[in-house]
């Protein structure tokens, strides 16, 4: 059975600076003009986004029937799931308000404004993510299946080799049509600032891989090393995380 995760507004709204380095500016860089134009954007964010989440757990088996054949192998997932201590499907949203907003603000011809928007409601579907993962470290953790030397990482289609193709059967299978989430042919989500992924509970050493695969030359942020080192230096609690993918 699934559990949903409520979350609040701020806890998936990003900071002025996060919204910055989306849009390719430094603070440092920054002007007047385009630091007010991000607090507009944080406060159209605020007003309409409508966060929630789910997760749901799976074993082992039932993840590689998900995953086979929707992945480019091998993959860094390959290798971690197969330790994983526990594995749970899960899925997070904005919710439509953000959506129309943007589409709002481009109708208007309010280029910046409607493209600052758009990558706040971006920095904050992930902040969002990251609170899922978080809400599912702490369940594992309250019924202790999850140990000292373990952490909790994600890991979505689109990402790492598993095709974006793979939501259709991760949505088959999670049903996040609960929280509002469909799919499309394409395998585009709606509402658009959504995620979702497969969360991993492991030894923190099986999250350590090289970034030396295939796919990995056409990655833009490597940001899978800044997540691993994040486990790795997590507490034993873990709750100090908050580490975009």
């Amino acid at each position: 059975m699934s559990t949903r995760v409520p979350l609040s507004v701020e806890q998936v709204t990003p900071a002025p600076e996060q919204v910055l380095a989306a849009l390719g500016m430094s603070g440092a860089d920054a002007s007047s003009r385009h630091r007010r134009l991000v607090q507009e954007a944080l406060a159209l964010h605020r007003a309409h986004a409508a966060p929630v989440g789910l997760w749901d757990s799976v074993e082992k088996d039932e993840f590689a029937d998900v995953y086979h054949g929707e992945h480019d192998g091998p993959t860094p997932l390959d290798q971690i799931y197969p330790r994983a201590r526990a594995l749970a499907l899960f899925a997070v949203t904005l919710g439509e308000g953000v959506r129309e907003e943007i589409d709002a603000r481009f109708g208007e011809a309010d280029f910046a404004l409607g493209a600052a928007l758009d990558a706040a409601a971006s920095e904050g579907a992930e902040l969002a993510a990251t609170e899922v993962e978080l809400a599912y470290a702490d369940h594992l953790r309250e019924t202790g299946l999850l140990a000292r030397d373990s952490g909790v990482m994600r890991f979505s289609p689109g990402y790492c080799g598993w095709r974006t193709s793979g939501q259709r059967r991760l949505f088959d299978r999670l049903g996040p049509g609960e929280i509002g989430i469909t799919l499309s042919a394409s395998c585009l989500m709606h509402p658009l600032k959504s995620v979702s992924g497969v969360l991993v509970a492991a030894p923190r050493q099986a999250f350590v891989f090289e970034d030396d695969y295939s796919f990995c030359s056409d990655c833009q942020t490597r940001s899978c090393r800044e997540r691993i080192a994040a486990v790795l230096d997590a507490s034993d609690d873990g709750r100090d995380r908050r580490v975009h993918p």
